[in-house]
């Protein structure tokens, strides 16, 4: 168990690792906790040198600072809401020597900070919540809550957002629940195009839980399914593709297919 620990709010917090200690993280102690989205979701990003990032709904910026420890020239911004998160990313941002490269604003995507501006951004990432506002089991805690619900911007607000920032032909890189898809692709319809839809399936012959979802600003491409990721072995354990992402920041290619 990690040490509980506080800051001067009162707040509790652990700090844990991510990448096999490349990246330190305070999250906290109770309430929304990092799981491997946020790493797959970083892992299915290239970057190349000029490109500018936004990452919505950032949290405690674990897809941000793993992004940046993968490409020594990548620039991040993120955007949260939750104030005690936006402390802990900050923190996060200094304990990693990143504050050259990342930052994270506090704001609501319906009334963003005036420094993020429409049409600034090469590529969009986001780990959104999950459900509506009446779907779903409400979490006890309201950090949790507010992480997993929609709360005042529903999906299709929060996609609106992400295609303002992005610039023309830019790239939206999602990771998402697969059941419920039908409802994100349907926001999708004719604003992106050429998208990729790579399932993670938890372990072989079992249905897949999460997707990334992958599309181009303005492009008239279909859709394209791809194999996925088989993220579990028969026993539990990592696959060596997954182990290789979550510990060594490998790349997760989302057009290599078979991947296991």
């Amino acid at each position: 168990m990690k040490p509980v620990l506080e800051n001067s709010e009162g707040n509790t917090y652990t700090e844990d690792a991510l990448l096999s200690g490349r990246i330190i993280i305070r999250q906290p102690a109770q309430g929304y906790r990092i799981a491997i989205d946020p790493i797959l979701l970083s892992a299915a990003i290239t970057v190349q040198p000029g490109e500018s990032i936004l990452d919505v709904g950032t949290g405690v910026g674990a897809a941000a600072l793993c992004l940046a420890s993968r490409f020594p020239f990548c620039r991040v911004m993120g955007i949260e809401r939750q104030k005690d998160l936006v402390r802990l990313a900050t923190d996060n941002i200094r304990l990693n020597n990143l504050r050259d490269r990342v930052e994270i604003l506090h704001g609501d995507l319906l009334s963003p900070p005036p420094r993020l501006a429409a049409g600034s951004y090469s590529q969009v990432i986001s780990n959104p919540p999950y459900f509506e506002n009446n779907r779903g089991r409400l979490s006890p805690t309201s950090s949790k809550s507010l992480s997993n619900h929609e709360e005042l911007a529903d999906m299709e607000a929060w996609l609106k957002f992400c295609l303002l920032m992005m610039r023309p032909s830019g790239k939206l890189t999602f990771i998402y629940r697969t059941d419920l898809l039908d409802r994100l692709l349907s926001i999708f319809y004719g604003k992106l195009g050429a998208i990729n839809i790579f399932p993670l399936w938890p372990a072989r012959e079992q249905p897949a839980k999460r997707v990334i979802v992958q599309g181009i600003k303005g492009a008239k491409g279909g859709l394209t399914i791809l194999n996925g990721l088989c993220l579990h072995n028969e026993d539990g354990s990592f696959t060596q593709v997954t182990d290789g992402i979550l510990r060594n920041g490998d790349a997760l290619p989302l057009d290599t297919l078979n991947q296991s």
